[in-house]
């Protein structure tokens, strides 16, 4: 990004004070990461941004934008608006128009990140792509990928991220996506929804801002986005494994990969689970509709540059295999990477720690519950389980199907007595499975047993 204060005054039609002719190469929205020449953007949210304006022009900021109602100093280089959220969105939205890339969005109760990664991979065999960093998706996470794209971006793979109604339809019209993607229907954020109808009824607000000529992507197997289809008057693909667009066939695990074909084309990701193999098939989908062929999708997807705590498959130095998929859990999303484990042949044990699922809201019990059936189909020899949640509703299922050398329970403080009852398991070719939603932290676990 390169503008003026005046040009940005005359974007936001909002009045400013200094030198018109400040240049501006970026913004930040973190006083303690804004770079020489930025704009420093005062969001008021749990921190007022205005408390740190000095600060942000000592590291180098060459403007801020804030708000009429806090007093600014006379010789601060300002723009002034009603609301700073509302202007950095306005400014996101504007810039999205003045490099006018390609846009992928992808939403979905898991598996968003993943596809974004693999889109974004595939995308850069031909095109300079950009995509959003780490899990940038809300209302301030949007506009700050709009805005630290690069000039010569191409395409634009964008994560929309959604935690109530009317989320998806205000993301949607600030991106003005060609091409959208959800990718699941779980039931993450079923506290709010009540029902995983009404999450594909939110998810499904993406069309919002799609183009008219654009093309939303679903999976075929999904019959809560399939049978709204006749309502849907943009174009339409599906992924799957049976009778949609794009077919995975010929579906294998091996030598910690996964493997299918299309179209006779072989491909093998570095991740393991169906689920996984239906993420890169999205992400196929959208390669396809941006006219990349095949062959060169199979490349990109051979390996990538995967967001950290996306089903990781990490190595210690005792020789035990780390899957780790702790930045978000809910039934669907944990049923599937259990059945993955099945999958996969062991040479040694099999153990999983399985955390909290957040944010089921009344239904949270019953769920924690219905996981016990799968845990216990698994061939499991150690569970592991983090919380007040599993303690509660999952611990005295379990407790008639396990011994108690096989079953252990920790709080969510207890994370050090976690680490060290795992450090004393690992053995050469043993397999930890980790789960959870991103709250009980068990991330800093994974930290740990790879030191």
């Amino acid at each position: 990004m390169n503008i003026t204060l005046e040009k940005l005054a005359e974007v936001l039609n909002a009045p400013f004070q200094g030198k018109d002719s400040v240049a501006i190469s970026g913004v930040a929205f973190d006083s303690r990461h804004v770079k020489e020449g930025q704009l420093f953007i005062a969001l008021v949210a749990e921190n007022d941004g205005h408390d740190y304006i000095e600060n942000a022009l000592a590291n180098g900021a060459h403007a801020v934008l804030v708000d009429s109602q806090h007093q600014l100093k006379e010789d601060w280089p300002a723009v002034i608006v009603d609301d700073t959220l509302v202007a950095m969105q306005k400014l996101g939205q504007w810039y999205r128009h003045q490099v006018n890339p390609k846009v992928v969005a992808i939403t979905g109760s898991n598996g968003k990140t993943t596809t974004k990664d693999m889109a974004a991979e595939i995308a850069n065999q031909q095109y300079r792509t950009f995509k959003t960093p780490e899990n940038y998706n809300n209302e301030i996470g949007v506009p700050m990928t709009l805005l630290s794209m690069p000039e010569s971006t191409e395409v634009l793979i964008v994560e929309l991220g959604m935690d109530r109604p009317g989320q998806l339809t205000v993301l949607s019209h600030l991106v003005e996506p060609d091409i959208a993607i959800i990718t699941m229907i779980g039931e993450a954020h079923i506290e709010f929804f009540k029902t995983r109808r009404n999450i594909a009824k939110a998810k499904l607000e993406i069309i919002n801002g799609l183009k008219a000529e654009g093309t939303l992507i679903i999976p075929n197997d999904e019959s809560l986005l399939t049978q709204e289809i006749s309502h849907i008057k943009q174009h339409v693909k599906t992924f799957g494994t049976i009778d949609a667009d794009v077919n995975a066939t010929d579906i294998s695990v091996e030598n910690n990969q996964s493997q299918f074909n299309i179209n006779q084309q072989k491909f093998a990701i570095p991740m393991l689970g169906r689920y996984n193999i239906m993420n890169a098939l999205a992400a196929i989908t959208a390669g396809n509709l941006l006219h990349i062929d095949l062959k060169n999708a199979q490349k990109a997807l051979l390996d990538f540059d995967l967001t950290k705590n996306r089903t990781e498959i990490l190595h210690t130095t005792h020789g035990v295999t780390i899957i780790s998929d702790v930045y978000n859990s809910n039934p669907t999303a944990v049923k599937a990477v259990l059945a993955t484990l099945v999958s996969r042949e062991v040479q040694g044990k099999r153990y999983v720690v399985l955390g909290d699922m957040l944010e089921l809201g009344q239904q949270a019990g019953m769920m924690h519950a219905g996981l016990a059936e799968s845990v216990q189909e698994s061939h499991i020899d150690g569970v592991y389980l983090v919380g007040e949640l599993m303690r509660k509703h999952l611990y005295p299922i379990l407790q008639k199907h396990f011994d108690q050398t096989q079953l252990h329970q920790y709080a969510k403080d207890q994370l050090d007595d976690l680490v060290s009852d795992l450090n004393k398991l690992g053995q050469q070719g043993d397999v930890m499975l980790l789960k959870a939603s991103h709250g009980i932290h068990l991330e800093r676990v994974v930290d740990e047993l790879m030191k």
